[in-house]
C-alpha cells in the first residue's frame, strides 16, 4: 500500500457531543464534494483530498448506534439531568457507548478509496493501533471473536472487559464517527448502561490496568504515531 501524505491531525480538546459530530460532518461533506469534482477528470486535474484525524475529549454522554437498542441505557432522563449527562442517537453503526472526561475519543474522516481500504480492513486498523498502543504501556489486550472493539481477557469470559469501543459510519466511501478509548474514564458511568449492548462483560481502563492516572498527552501521541504506522501515513501527520 502506498504512503499516505496528506492527513491532518487535530486535537479539538473537550469538545461537545453535538458539536463535533456537526464538524466531521462538515470535513466529511468536503471530502464528497472534492470527490465528486475529481469524477471524470485526468488525474493530472484533481484536487487533492485532504483526510483528517480529529480526538477529543466529551462532556458525559451517552450515544446509541443506530442498531442499538433504547433499553440498552437503564436510567431515565431525569436522571441524566441529574449527574449532567447527555443523550444522543447518532448515525453509527453499533450500540449504545459513554464518552467522559478521560477518554480519547478518535473521529477519523477519511477517504477509504484513498486508503485502498474495505471498511473491515480499516476497522481491522483501528483496533490494531490500539492494540499496539497499550503494547507499548504493557497492557496486553485482544480482539474478541464476533465484536468489534479491543478487549482483555477474552479467554476468560468471567473477566473478559472492553478497553476501546468502536463504531463507524462509512458514506460512499468516506469515514465518520470512532473510537471511544478509556484512559483516565470514570467507569462509574458505565453502570447506567449495558455497555455495546453486553450484559456479561465489564469495561476497562488504563488507569484501572495500570493502578495509576495515565499521561492522556502522552498515550495520545502514542496512539497518533500507532495509527500513522498502520495506515502508512506519511511523516506522522501533518498539523
Amino acid at each position: 500500500m502506498e504512503v499516505i501524505k496528506n492527513v491532518i491531525y487535530k486535537d479539538l480538546g473537550l469538545v461537545g457531543y453535538s458539536e463535533a459530530w456537526d464538524y466531521q460532518g462538515k470535513l466529511n461533506r468536503e471530502i464528497q464534494e472534492i470527490k465528486q469534482k475529481n469524477s471524470g477528470l485526468p488525474l493530472f486535474e484533481h484536487t487533492p483530498i485532504n483526510n483528517y484525524l480529529l480526538f477529543c475529549e466529551h462532556p458525559h454522554v451517552y450515544t446509541l448506534g443506530r442498531s442499538g437498542k433504547a433499553n440498552n441505557l437503564l436510567v431515565n432522563e431525569d436522571f441524566l439531568k441529574s449527574r449532567g449527562t447527555s443523550f444522543f442517537k447518532t448515525d453509527r453503526g453499533g450500540d449504545i457507548t459513554y464518552h467522559g472526561p478521560g477518554q480519547i475519543v478518535g473521529y477519523p474522516i477519511f477517504d477509504l478509496e484513498t486508503f485502498k481500504l474495505g471498511v473491515k480492513q480499516y476497522i481491522h486498523n483501528l483496533e490494531e493501533a490500539i492494540i499496539k498502543t497499550l503494547a507499548d504501556f504493557a497492557i496486553k489486550v485482544e480482539r474478541l471473536p464476533g465484536s468489534t472493539g479491543v478487549w482483555l481477557d477474552v479467554d476468560n469470559p468471567s473477566k473478559t472487559r472492553k478497553i476501546c469501543a468502536i463504531g463507524v459510519k462509512v458514506s460512499r466511501s468516506v469515514t465518520m464517527h470512532g473510537f471511544a478509548f478509556n484512559v483516565n474514564t470514570n467507569l462509574d458511568y458505565y453502570g447506567y448502561i449495558n455497555p455495546c449492548g453486553f450484559t456479561d462483560k465489564g469495561v476497562t481502563s488504563v488507569q484501572k490496568e495500570l493502578g495509576k492516572e495515565a499521561d492522556i498527552e502522552h498515550v495520545k501521541m502514542t496512539l497518533a504515531g500507532k495509527l500513522a504506522e498502520v495506515f502508512r501515513i506519511e511523516n506522522n501527520f501533518l498539523i
